[in-house]
């Protein structure tokens, strides 16, 4: 038992070393300059640097409009096919699991071959203004769109693994048995039970949309990340500065989903 343990902390210890050290290399980055000593120049110019304020907000709002429709998506989806057709269930993961082996590049040349559509062939057309609304730079949908596919996997596994903790027929039917319709059984019975796998899904989403480079790139539009790499040529120390601070962001967040997940209701009795 006591070697378990040892080699318990020992591994602990390896992960806890490849992961900080260097994140404290990066905080030494920014903080140390030659011939200035300690200062945190780099983190007191981050909110009045050009476009940080405009390219984080485009970021959350790509987030949430993509936890929106991702979950709007999945949820009766997967509800559904646990109450009606179990034996698609490995299709389903087969196809949500699909983003994971398509190369971003190849995904991204696929979206643009379908945007030129719209100028070759359909600029007669009612749908040539929805393909030019989809690509408006101040909230570019086709980003939503391309990051729900990409959150396929991870949101499906989430809600799997939900789903599989929670006895979804019965509940269903006992909302039902009361009078509810399947809307409101699905929001009233359901969905309380399945609230931290919505966190767990929503939370790994908008880490997705917060770090998503490649898509948003190639397109030519500019979010959180990109304006990142794009301020690292010529403000290294800035760009560094962000990152980290993104990535305590993301840990704070981590830590506020653990906790609602891990919250309960206290049981009241009679």
């Amino acid at each position: 038992m006591a070697r378990l343990n040892l080699w318990r902390w020992g591994v602990l210890a390896l992960a806890g070393l490849y992961f900080l050290v260097p994140l404290a290399a990066s905080v030494v980055f920014t903080v140390d300059v030659p011939g200035q000593g300690i200062t945190f120049d780099a983190y007191t110019q981050i909110f009045s640097t050009d476009g940080f304020v405009s390219a984080l907000l485009l970021s959350l709002e790509l987030a949430l409009a993509t936890i929106a429709v991702v979950l709007l998506l999945m949820v009766p989806a997967m509800v559904a096919l646990r109450l009606g057709a179990p034996r698609l269930r490995p299709v389903v993961e087969v196809v949500c699991s699909l983003p994971l082996v398509v190369p971003p590049i190849a995904f991204v040349a696929g979206i643009g071959t379908v945007l030129k559509w719209g100028p070759d062939h359909l600029s007669r057309t009612p749908l040539f203004e929805t393909f030019v609304a989809i690509q408006n730079p101040d909230f570019p949908f086709v980003l939503v769109l391309a990051y729900v596919v990409m959150a396929l996997p991870f949101v499906y596994r989430a809600l799997d693994a939900g789903l599989r903790a929670v006895d979804v027929r019965t509940l269903v039917e006992a909302a039902r048995s009361c009078g509810a319709g399947w809307p409101q059984a699905l929001v009233q019975a359901v969905l309380p039970n399945l609230r931290g796998a919505l966190l767990n899904a929503s939370f790994l989403t908008l880490a997705l949309v917060l770090g998503e480079f490649t898509v948003a790139q190639l397109l030519g539009f500019r979010p959180f990340a990109v304006w990142i790499v794009n301020v690292s040529g010529s403000q290294a120390q800035l760009s560094v500065a962000v990152s980290v601070l993104s990535l305590l962001v993301t840990w704070v967040l981590l830590l506020v989903l653990a906790g609602f997940g891990g919250r309960t209701r206290p049981t009241s009795r009679g």
